[in-house]
């Protein structure tokens, strides 16, 4: 536990002194902690709260990020399903590593009994974290809702109010959410955000405009991992540009 310890108290300032996440994972950190070099971690504690605030994002503020908002989308269509669970459980692996996931699929186990104020969490999230690091997060969150093969519509409505609350465009989340169907023009320019009735030289400039904002470089500071999810999702940028591209016969 003293590496996970390690790991997480990087974030208590990004969790913790803010009350909405605070609130939804300060109990199940707390259980986790407990007996862990006598630190006890529960929100809503008598005493001092801790007072550390990182001056930017880290690996540990995506990762309780992600837990109480994959809460929230899988309680959107009633009960989490087997697809859900096996997609969190991949993605949280390959990011956090097996000792990490794994008390952080437990967090996520009691997160999902809970209330969530999506609105306050949202806020706090838009706070600390960069546009391009929501933009990861809304990636791996439309993931999950299409992981059961199919997007139910009470699913689509919380990743529409996620989306909102967190400063995201309905023009990147509909880009977003193209990059999970299958292969097709219309998909093409969805993800580059441009008019199928565009210029070339229109096509070309929101390609461009496109890689910047997708880049891995962008979330650099999260780490190898997250920017190893981030490629996924300048692929499929870049794809949709060789599509378009060979579709107009542009050199």
């Amino acid at each position: 536990m003293s590496g996970y310890n390690k790991w997480i108290f990087g974030s208590l300032g990004f969790a913790l002194t803010g009350t909405p996440i605070g609130a939804v994972v300060g109990f199940a950190l707390g259980a986790l902690m407990d007996n862990a070099k006598g630190i006890t971690v529960s929100a809503g504690a008598p005493g001092p709260r801790p007072q550390y605030r990182p001056a930017g994002s880290t690996s540990g503020d995506l990762a309780l990020s992600l837990v109480v908002l994959t809460a929230a989308v899988m309680k959107a269509d009633g009960k989490p399903t087997q697809g859900e669970l096996g997609h969190v459980r991949r993605f949280f692996a390959q990011q956090f590593g097996p000792q990490h996931s794994a008390e952080l699929l437990r967090v996520l186990r009691d997160v999902l009994k809970r209330e969530i104020p999506l609105r306050e969490v949202c806020a706090q999230i838009r706070g600390h974290l960069s546009h391009p690091e929501r933009l990861q997060v809304m990636h791996y969150l439309i993931g999950l809702a299409h992981a059961d093969g199919m997007v139910h519509l009470s699913e689509r409505r919380v990743l529409e109010r996620i989306a909102a609350d967190l400063g995201i465009s309905d023009k990147d989340l509909a880009s977003l959410d193209a990059m999970f169907r299958g292969p097709s023009a219309a998909s093409a320019y969805t993800i580059l955000e441009v008019d199928p009735k565009a210029s070339d030289e229109e096509v070309k400039k929101a390609y461009r405009r496109m890689a910047m904002k997708h880049h891995p470089d962008r979330v650099a500071q999260l780490g190898e991992d997250v920017q190893r999810a981030a490629a996924e999702k300048f692929k499929k940028v870049q794809e949709a540009w060789e599509r378009v591209a060979k579709e107009r016969g542009i050199k």
